[in-house]
């Protein structure tokens, strides 16, 4: 997942107000990204991990070209100093209102 990158520059979520990156993110077939900004410890890392939230490597611009997202694989060490680890963005869940 490696490949092309397009936007990244960061905004806030619509929902949540949370700074958060958007990018597509392929070689072939892209993948809309919506990430956190906020970087994670080896331990958060970890923690945060499962099947619906993957965790990115986003390593920041050169010259012209905008911070980029990275799919952290396998293999990629979980404290690489490439770039900072950041996790698929979920908004809190919404505070309980009571109409009564």
């Amino acid at each position: 997942m490696a490949g092309r990158a397009r936007g990244g520059a960061p905004r806030r979520c619509p929902s949540c107000g949370a700074n958060v990156i958007k990018q597509l993110v392929g070689d072939r077939v892209a993948l809309k990204v919506v990430a956190d900004v906020t970087p994670l410890t080896p331990e958060q890392q970890a923690e945060v991990r499962g099947p619906n939230r993957l965790i990115w490597c986003l390593r920041p611009s050169s010259g012209y070209a905008p911070d980029r997202l990275f799919w952290v694989e396998p293999w990629h060490p979980p404290d690489c100093r490439t770039g900072a680890h950041v996790a698929d963005h979920l908004c809190p869940p919404a505070a309980p209102t009571t109409l009564f």
